[in-house]
């Protein structure tokens, strides 16, 4: 408990100064400062959860990783930035979304949520589509717009994944998820505006907010259990999927 408390206020000492500054315009140090927020939220979660699912950890390793190159991009040519960097956030969000798909029994969800999974669908193909008409004119290499459409891709079937998984489970811990998914999301969204559209302070702030705030929900679920279903038949031989564990 001490430790967790030291590393809160750690996170807590380097947001504010990344926001101070990000505001003063000082945007090389604040860049450094933020890419040190999710690694210390990845240490807390490593040193203080005695269980840990394995697919949450390499999600929030990859992620960790990727941020951590940011202090030595400097060193690092920018093709293998990019393409590494990107890679390892695209490896985060698969095994994200591996976790929120194990814990679904998916057979009850395409029986269910056929009308959810239609509309989420066309949603998710209309913001990739958004996304890409964004990013489509800074890239210039055929290989960076592949790797742009399947970050995207990747980051809205979590999002995604995590509806159907509230919807599904209707529990906090799914709550929390989705919620974490929805400000990675948004983050995300920020912060293609701010690199692409308009490198204002205040967008910069909003992403890596949102950023912060997704990562403590994520963290957050990490310590709640979900209520397992259990198939009970009755004596006419019908599934009551009544009861819980």
């Amino acid at each position: 408990m001490y430790k967790y408390k030291i590393f809160v206020g750690l996170i807590l000492i380097v947001y504010l100064l990344y926001a101070i500054f990000q505001f003063s315009g000082n945007s090389v140090i604040a860049y450094n400062l933020d890419s040190l927020i999710i690694p210390l939220i990845t240490l807390i979660y490593i040193l203080s959860s005695k269980k840990k699912n394995i697919f949450l950890l390499l999600f929030l390793l990859c992620y960790s990783i990727s941020d951590l190159m940011g202090l030595f991009n400097s060193f690092i040519p920018n093709k293998i930035d990019y393409y590494l960097g990107n890679s390892l956030y695209i490896l985060a969000y698969f095994f994200l979304f591996v976790k929120i798909a194990l814990s679904m029994d998916w057979f009850h969800v395409l029986r269910n949520f056929k009308i959810h999974l239609i509309v989420l669908t066309a949603l998710n193909v209309y913001l990739v589509y958004v996304l890409q008409v964004i990013v489509g004119p800074y890239v210039g290499m055929q290989g960076q717009y592949f790797v742009e459409l399947v970050y995207n891709t990747m980051m809205l079937l979590v999002l995604s994944g995590a509806l159907l998984n509230y919807f599904y489970r209707d529990n906090k811990k799914g709550l929390y998820l989705f919620i974490g998914s929805l400000c990675i999301v948004f983050s995300e969204v920020i912060e293609v505006a701010y690199i692409y559209i308009s490198q204002k302070s205040l967008l910069g702030f909003l992403s890596t907010t949102l950023a912060l705030g997704a990562f403590y929900f994520f963290y957050q679920q990490s310590k709640l259990f979900n209520e397992e279903k259990e198939h009970i038949y009755n004596s006419q031989g019908i599934r009551d999927t009544t009861h819980f564990l």
